[in-house]
């Protein structure tokens, strides 16, 4: 009977332990989940900051960079030239 209770003992401070460490073991692994993934979101961003930092540069100092992106995006060309335009592609 002694050996019962001891052993009832043993399983019940295993018991309380675990009740007490599980929580914030979990807790603990959730926010070191959360901080890979944000580690990650940060190097992504500091990538694109790159990218953006070096497109500043060349559209400060690049004069054919500058006319390349003018020509993409808005559209421009320089006088006497003749834009042809492929409406197969935009049916698409």
């Amino acid at each position: 009977m002694a050996k019962k209770i001891g052993s009832l003992k043993l399983y019940l401070i295993i018991a309380v332990i675990g009740a007490l460490f599980i929580p914030p073991f979990a807790k603990y692994q959730e926010l070191r989940h959360k901080s890979r993934m944000l580690d990650k979101r940060i190097a992504e961003l500091k990538l694109e900051n790159k990218r953006y930092e070096e497109e500043k540069v060349k559209l400060e100092t690049d004069i054919t960079y500058i006319e390349k992106r003018a020509r993409e995006k808005v559209g421009m060309v320089r006088k006497g030239e003749i834009v042809m335009k492929d409406s197969a592609s935009k049916s698409r």
